[in-house]
């Protein structure tokens, strides 16, 4: 799948606004889960994905993990050679961690003297050419970032789930949390790294998640052994979770040497 057409299932916009369905819900704790910022920085050629390689592995990663946000992920996709944006995954502890990231990275000394030569690069040397964010809500039945095994070989899968309600989305969530369905991704070899309901972003509602695997014959092995299985089987002929997806969209990705998945 062409990743433009994933970032436009999951990038930050005003008008897709929907956090007051999840966060003004009354007697929900959110003090265990973590917001998830996917965060797509486009890049115009190798040696600018190189450049910003750097800067997020000596400088930006480190600082982000000293104000609480970790582990990080690092990514670039696995399929499409031509395509060379990098992808991070930045979970953090609460909304205002989100809110107050840039400043508190700002205040960061060792961030603003490491990062001085990257951070005042003039428009014309620029080290990114935009970043793209989404943010989401963990799922109840995986509340915080999993990290897998750190084989060289490691494959993640990112997909998401177009519904076209809110009800519809409440209803494929359901399936996923306590449906069982996440139940079944871990006996049969789909290990999440996390499911996360969209909360800021656009063509919502929907849900991304992640899943890893130790290399791409465990992930093609893991799908296979998932949809023969007899709990998934009934399942998805449940009817009360009939006509909760109306698109998916998937990308292969491999971890960056500095990802902390």
């Amino acid at each position: 799948m062409d990743r433009r057409n994933f970032i436009a299932a999951s990038s930050f916009a005003a008008g897709g606004i929907m956090a007051s369905q999840s966060l003004a819900a009354e007697n929900v704790s959110y003090a265990n889960k973590q917001f998830l910022e996917l965060r797509h920085y486009q890049v115009a050629d190798e040696a600018q994905q190189k450049l910003l390689g750097a800067f997020l592995r000596d400088v930006a990663i480190p600082a982000m993990n000293r104000i609480g946000i970790k582990p990080i992920g690092a990514f670039i996709p696995l399929e499409d050679a031509n395509d060379l944006a990098i992808t991070l995954l930045m979970p953090h502890p609460s909304l205002e961690s989100v809110v107050t990231c840039t400043s508190k990275l700002l205040a960061d000394e060792l961030f603003m003297k490491d990062g001085k030569a990257f951070l005042e690069l003039s428009s014309k040397d620029k080290g990114y050419e935009r970043i793209e964010s989404s943010l989401l809500l963990s799922f109840d039945a995986v509340p915080k970032v999993e990290v897998p095994k750190r084989i060289p070989e490691r494959v993640f899968q990112l997909r998401c789930y177009e519904s076209h309600s809110i009800l519809a989305g409440q209803k494929k969530i359901e399936m996923f949390n306590t449906g069982g369905e996440i139940d079944i991704f871990r006996r049969t070899g789909l290990p999440p790294v996390f499911f996360g309901q969209m909360i800021i972003g656009k063509n919502v509602p929907n849900l991304t998640y992640m899943v890893g695997f130790e290399n791409i014959e465990a992930q093609k092995e893991g799908w296979k052994k998932f949809v023969a299985d007899p709990a998934w089987e009934t399942l998805k002929n449940d009817p009360r979770y009939a006509d909760t997806v109306s698109k998916i969209h998937n990308i292969l990705l491999r971890p960056l040497p500095c990802s902390q998945l």
